[in-house]
């Protein structure tokens, strides 16, 4: 792809002072299973239902997600057949956990208080279900709303917790226009809540940085080389990142606030390019270990992909910024792997997408997640910016063609 297969610094000159606040892109198409008469639509619908009521949304001592919203939604929209959501259903569930109840209910008064606490995601369910009866009148579009912008801490600047779980949630809800999948995502903010709202809820964070660029896989390239960062922890640990930030918060946000952003739908682009090159570019064709959180970085790129359509435009670049910095920690966390553009195919040789999808519904990795989401964020990525050169192409068929199991 043009990011890349050069990795040439875009020089940021693409508009002025009057640049636009919104990303122009349209919405996704809106795939509406509560009301479709196709059996395929409705397997999916008693599916989706299905999980929502017996599944928590986390489980494995409130460790793991639960994928099976995305992975159906996906393998759905590839063409899965009704046996095969059947089938992706039935192994999914194996590892799956039923709902408990929590210590107590949330209500309006004390529902802010228990963000970040896990044990409560059955008590935002009900709330968010609750609230969507008597306050929204059913329409989870407006409860969503008003959740998610409401507050000098709004529960949007959140969405990035929890490897950007709630975020991704959030995506396949507009999409499959599902208020089953949206009470879970509102409950998966909640709960997946954690420190990196403040540096959106706080605008002392945001300043001119030394390094501003409008390409946010020059600055990835940066930071690989960057020699400060060899002062960090090796091998850091999720978990280790609250402490990083705080230890090493200047750096950080130089990075963060690198990523000048005049001409949202352009950059917004460049940060979809670099998302697949995280993934992709990253992995030499002899290893075929493809990086279990740097999936995540493409995944949660795929998300707001859908998102932005639907947000007013004020909140667009709020959202980008949101993204890049999830990709700053996970990017540290993985080592500051830089992208190479030898290790992405240059030759289709007849394949197309076709054979992409029936990769991702057919072959033994068909009921693994992560690797159908991947699949699904590449070809719509391509549909979304048009792949005359065949980049987003000769990424999934990479992938495809040579995934041998996640790395952790």
């Amino acid at each position: 792809m043009a990011a890349i297969l050069s990795y040439i610094p875009v020089v940021n000159k693409l508009v002025g002072q009057g640049a636009r606040e919104a990303v122009q892109i349209p919405s996704v198409e809106v795939h509406s299973i509560e009301n479709s008469t196709d059996k395929r639509a409705r397997c999916l619908k008693h599916l989706i239902k299905g999980n929502h009521a017996n599944y928590s949304v986390v489980y494995h001592n409130l460790e793991y997600d639960n994928h099976n919203p995305h992975i159906l939604s996906s393998a759905y929209l590839l063409g899965a057949s009704e046996d095969q959501l059947r089938d992706i259903y039935d192994s999914e569930i194996q590892e799956l956990e039923e709902w408990k109840p929590s210590p107590s209910e949330v209500v309006d008064e004390d529902w802010r208080e228990f963000l970040g606490d896990k044990r409560y995601q059955r008590a935002f369910v009900d709330f968010f279900e609750d609230k969507l009866y008597f306050n929204f009148s059913w329409d989870w579009k407006k409860e969503m709303s008003a959740y998610l912008f409401s507050g000098d801490e709004p529960l949007f600047h959140g969405l990035i917790g929890g490897l950007g779980h709630p975020l991704i949630h959030i995506g396949y809800a507009y999409e499959m226009d599902s208020k089953e999948i949206a009470m879970e995502a509102l409950s998966l903010a909640c709960v997946q809540y954690n420190f990196f709202h403040k540096y959106l809820d706080d605008k002392s964070y945001t300043q001119p940085s030394p390094i501003a660029t409008a390409s946010p896989l020059d600055l990835l390239v940066r930071l690989s080389q960057d020699a400060r960062f060899e002062k960090l922890p090796k091998n850091p640990s999720l978990d280790d990142l609250e402490s990083i930030f705080k230890q090493h918060e200047p750096l950080l946000m130089e990075y963060w606030n690198g990523w000048e952003i005049t001409n949202p739908t352009e950059q917004f682009r460049l940060s979809q390019e670099a998302a697949v090159a995280l993934l992709i570019a990253t992995v030499r064709p002899e290893s075929k270990d493809y990086n279990f959180l740097l999936v995540h970085l493409l995944t949660t790129s795929h998300a707001v992909r859908v998102i932005l359509p639907f947000i007013p435009s004020k909140h667009h670049i709020t959202l980008l910024r949101e993204w890049w910095l999830l990709v700053i920690a996970i990017f540290i966390v993985k080592g500051r792997p830089q992208p190479d553009a030898d290790n992405v195919e240059n030759d289709v040789n007849g394949r197309d997408w076709k054979h992409v999808q029936d990769k991702a519904i057919n072959s033994p990795w068909s009921k693994d997640a992560h690797y159908v989401k991947a699949i699904r964020a590449m070809k719509d990525a391509a549909s979304t910016w048009g792949d005359s050169d065949e980049q987003y192409l000769r990424a999934a068929l990479t992938f495809t063609d040579r995934f041998d199991g996640w790395k952790f």
